[in-house]
């Protein structure tokens, strides 16, 4: 009986993602432990340690979707591990002869890590691709969106214009290095396991390295330089990374709320009949994906210190280390890979109002670029007079509720400097963006290099 989001039927499909799912499920993880088991079988018969007979039988006779789950969960019930009844289930499957020669010479933990290696070369071109269309997606909004004058915010308040493509970008420049990261991890995984015991696969003897070498070969992955039973890094790596893609993902859903406020009104996700309706108030347009994508960023980043207290395993196996893997790899890699989807989908639908913007960039009646006003002035009066200047001009604008140019046009120490015309002028935030376009065009830049780079050009 499913309970939790990543398998109700009806929370899954916001929280997670079936295809992600299926990575995880119990029948793709059994299939690739019997992958493992017949790659083994198959290296160690062409390498002469168990009869080739065996070996063709155990190829044809093995069968994952015949795998009774309810007596595999009995037995690992019972035993602790999945491997020893699944081993005993295939026995039975091959017969007898070639059944004694399944698993020759590996551990359980040989037959898990290999399987994990598999799926996680399975969600590492999953998220890949998500990355790439989430990547493009932004820089086609940057692009549109370079010179757009908005407020900027700093502490929660108005502080200077910018241009909403300065603040895509930003999110660009992010994503960007998030691809990087999660190329480089594809040098370091997808190594199998055979290791036997406690590293030293004594159980081969000299043939060892070889079958080992072969059975990940037979696998599409790479044989390691040496065992990883108690080396947990790559695993916690992954989901490091994947945590830090979901900060990235958890602020752009924040933001996106935030600014969907009825006060700002400068984004929205995209109306849909239905979606992020109230059951009482027939008016409201809940920024329901952003909520979503909130609350996924904060379980996946949870979940990080537990993959690194799983690296802390003592001596060659792991004392209940290696069970918090089994517990958080799905969890991370389902929840995630929904993340992404809402992402992406939330930037397919997003809604700017430009004009919402430069109504809100005449709120606060000229203060917005009071420090294009004191720059001006300082030239003038020194920088930190001009301060003075205009901070107490803008606390008396303030306090009567006054535009700043009309303070400002009272004081003697200004218009003595700047002619009215030219206080309006500095005084129009559309034209105080400062390098916002320019920063904009170069965070779009890095990332078509990047694209470029990577052998993946950007879709147009």
């Amino acid at each position: 009986m499913p309970f939790t989001m990543l398998e109700s039927r009806i929370f899954q499909p916001m929280f997670g993602d079936e295809g992600a799912a299926r990575i995880f499920s119990d029948e793709r993880v059994v299939e690739y432990w019997c992958r493992a088991e017949v790659a083994l079988a198959q290296a160690e018969a062409e390498l002469g340690v168990i009869p080739r007979a065996a070996a063709e039988a155990i190829t044809r006779s093995v069968r994952p979707e015949k795998v009774d789950l309810e007596r595999l969960a009995e037995g690992t019930l019972r035993v602790g591990y999945p491997i020893l009844p699944l081993v005993r289930i295939l026995e039975e499957m091959v017969g007898a002869e070639a059944g004694e020669h399944i698993h020759w010479g590996a551990t359980t933990q040989d037959i898990m890590d290999t399987a994990v290696a598999l799926q996680m070369q399975d969600l590492h071109r999953m998220v890949a691709g998500l990355l790439d269309q989430l990547g493009d997606l932004l820089a086609e909004r940057v692009r549109r969106h370079k010179s757009t004058p908005m407020p900027g915010r700093t502490h929660g308040q108005q502080a200077v214009p910018i241009t909403l493509g300065l603040k895509f970008g930003v999110w660009l420049d992010e994503i960007r290095r998030h691809r990087e990261r999660w190329r480089e991890i594809a040098g370091r995984i997808g190594f199998g396991q055979l290791s036997g015991a406690a590293g030293t696969l004594a159980s081969l003897g000299a043939m060892g390295p070889r079958v080992q070498e072969r059975m990940c070969n037979i696998l599409g992955l790479k044989a390691p330089p040496i065992g990883w039973h108690s080396a947990r890094d790559t695993l916690a790596e992954i989901v490091s990374v994947l945590g830090l893609v979901a900060g990235t993902l958890g602020k752009m859903a924040g933001e996106v709320a935030a600014l969907q406020r009825n006060e700002i009104a400068e984004l929205s996700e995209g109306f849909l009949p239905d979606r992020g309706s109230s059951s009482t108030m027939p008016q409201k347009r809940n920024p329901i994906t952003s909520e979503t994508m909130v609350a996924q960023a904060a379980y996946i980043r949870q979940q990080v210190p537990l993959l690194t207290y799983a690296m802390t395993a003592v001596h060659e196996r792991a004392t209940g280390e290696w069970q918090v893997e089994w517990i958080v790899l799905p969890e991370v890699g389902v929840m995630a890979v929904g993340l992404l989807k809402n992402a992406i989908s939330l930037l397919e639908h997003l809604v700017v109002d430009e004009e919402a913007m430069l109504r809100n960039l005449s709120l606060t009646r000229g203060l917005i670029v009071a420090e294009r006003v004191m720059m001006a002035l300082a030239s003038h009066l020194g920088r930190q007079a001009s301060h003075e200047l205009v901070y107490a001009a803008s606390a008396r604008a303030i306090d009567e509720r006054r535009p700043l140019l009309e303070v400002l046009g009272e004081n003697g120490a200004v218009t003595r400097h700047l002619s009215p015309s030219g206080l309006a002028e500095l005084l129009d935030p559309t034209a105080y963006l400062g390098n916002a376009p320019h920063f904009a065009e170069a965070a779009l830049r890095a990332y078509e290099a990047d694209r470029a780079r990577s052998g993946k050009p950007r879709r147009r």
